[in-house]
């Protein structure tokens, strides 16, 4: 090889490394971002369902579904495709087409957000007597407003994103939660003791503030950035592009992500649609039908949801792991980078599931002892949800990896399968009293349960890629089995001593995480590479060998 060839192989490695570097230092900051946005999440919910309880939090909840669903269509699939636009254009040196496609990008999303403005804020009412929630009017007027400024600040996300600058995205998401907290909080108690519809609009209203700080915030980067943009656009090429070509480039990426990512809300508007309207039909009357279906949305989603910090931060590392072996054909490697990105699923996902079943109801009256005897309602729920969380594991490293060698559409049409079967055995399981609003958490845990299924098979026909069941599956449950028995047993013993169950939960909890850990070092579920993929991993594992655990 002559010295420019290896001149020109040493830039592309180094070009390669500082990719990497930037890839791993940006999926960081928004991992970091993201619990900090899930602790302030848990802030929120658990004292505003202590303050408004189960019926309050129906109003809640089916306001957050039919947002969310519109939030998805106005703006969710808007950051990852001005993100690509932009990157593909930077990384030929256009900078002035790529702030143009972003310019482009935010005026379509804004057009979509203000027509999802008008139809949540003027349809508030006709939604609520669809749902049979007439009280939650108030609260989807209160969010409707956040629809009008959610896609200036996704857009403006994307364009950041696409110039692998992660900052802007980790803040505002930060300020975000921040302000909804502050101000969803401060008005849920104004008027929890008067009203609880207009409590639970004031938390609605909480997101609405929010979204706000976060363009007010979004703004002052962007400002602040102008003499940068202006450097990038002198150094600029000027490549001949029309709006028209942007437009077609953008919603060639823009509908397989917005449908795909419809799929979660409209499960959760399966919910809110069906869940009141049935009970109503076998027997409860309207007052304990929003109460049932409150359990749900307040009790139990707001714990359900932590672990998918984690599960998104393993997506995120596989994703490109999975892109990388398949498009090299280094099936070896393919293989490994699926079992190995389950196995760890599993590792997160068994403990965490199985201590909510064992401990849900300390759980659940501990963080809601001023509702204790709703918190015992949504006991059964909580357990059957916690199920969820493996199964929504196992479909997500499944999902990832067929979007990883280029089935972008394959797993979002099984989810929507999924979600077909969630509406039917939802709808058949609420219809028997003693089931009532079990039925749809077990609806949920079938449609994750029936896309993993379609996504391993999709997967085994694409890649043939094989498991090992038993150091996949088994083994962790195992050590999580442990970890469970001997959570009980703490729990119990610590009772007796101080009959205290905030105290016992507690050190229950950090007693079963110690045994845990030392259990799934000692059954074999973990090895030194699996425990590494886990963020601080590698932490984790001179712990283990610190204190002899592992070797």
């Amino acid at each position: 090889m002559t010295e420019d060839g290896r001149k020109d192989n040493e830039n592309i490695r180094q070009e390669g490394q500082q990719t990497s570097t930037l890839m791993m230092k940006g999926a960081t900051i928004l991992v970091i971002a993201g619990i900090v946005s899930k602790i302030f999440g848990a802030i929120f919910r658990i004292p505003l369902t202590n303050m408004i309880g189960a019926e309050g939090q129906a109003y809640y909840s089916a306001a957050y579904a039919v947002y969310n669903l519109l939030f998805v269509i106005a703006t969710a699939g808007f950051p990852v495709a001005i993100s690509r636009m932009v990157s593909s254009r930077i990384a030929e040196g256009d900078f002035i087409n790529a702030h143009k496609s972003y310019k482009l990008a935010m005026k379509v999303s804004w057009a979509l957000g203000i027509v999802s403005f008008l139809i949540m804020y003027f349809g508030a009412g006709a939604i609520a007597n669809i749902y049979k929630n007439p009280g939650s009017e108030a609260s989807m007027k209160a969010i409707s407003l956040a629809l009008l400024f959610t896609p200036l600040v996704a857009s403006m996300r994307g364009y950041y994103q696409g110039r692998q600058d992660m900052k802007p995205t980790g803040i505002t998401e930060v300020i975000e939660q921040m302000m909804r907290v502050a101000a969803g909080l401060t008005l849920a108690y104004m008027f929890y003791r008067t009203s609880l519809i207009k409590a639970a609009a004031g938390a609605t209203f909480g997101a609405s503030a929010g979204i706000i700080a976060a363009f007010v915030a979004m703004m002052i980067i962007y400002s602040r950035d102008k003499k940068t943009r202006a450097g990038l656009f002198e150094g600029s090429i000027v490549r001949p592009e029309t709006d028209k070509t942007r437009l077609k480039e953008l919603l060639a990426f823009l509908i397989p992500i917005t449908i795909g990512s419809s799929v979660m809300p409209i499960m959760f508007n399966i919910d809110a649609g069906i869940i009141v309207r049935r009970l109503l039909a076998t027997g409860w009357d309207s007052e304990m039908a929003e109460k049932l279906y409150g359990l749900m949305g307040g009790y139990c989603d707001p714990i359900i949801n932590l672990p998918n910090i984690f599960i998104d931060a393993i997506c995120i590392s596989l994703m490109p792991a999975v892109t990388t072996a398949f498009t090299l054909k280094i099936k070896r490697d393919l293989d490994d980078h699926i079992k190995t990105g389950l196995k760890t699923m599993m590792i997160i996902t068994y403990p965490c599931a199985i201590g909510l079943i064992v401990l849900a109801k300390p759980i659940l009256t501990m963080l809601y002892y001023k509702q204790y005897d709703e918190a015992v309602m949504a006991v059964p729920a909580l357990q059957i949800l916690a199920v969820s969380i493996i199964t929504l594991a196992i479909m997500r490293t499944f999902s990832t990896s067929l979007q990883g060698i280029g089935k972008m559409m394959l797993p979002v049409w099984n989810l929507l399968i999924g979600a077909v079967v969630k509406a039917v055995v939802s709808y058949i399981l609420l219809g028997i009293p003693a089931i009532n609003i079990n039925g749809a958490a077990f609806g949920s845990v079938m449609a994750y349960v029936t896309a993993g299924i379609l996504n391993y098979r999709a997967l085994k026909k694409y890649t043939d890629v094989s498991l090992d069941v038993k150091s996949i599956f088994f083994k962790p449950l195992g050590a999580a089995l442990i970890m469970g028995a001997a959570a009980i047993i703490a729990y119990k013993i610590v009772f007796m001593v101080t009959s205290s169950n905030s105290i016992s939960t507690l050190i229950s909890i950090m007693f079963a995480a110690a045994v845990y850990f030392v259990a799934a070092f000692r059954t074999g579920a973990v090895t030194k590479e699996e425990i590494e993929l886990i963020p601080k991993g590698d932490l984790l594992y001179r712990l283990a060998v610190n204190l002899r655990v592992a070797k």
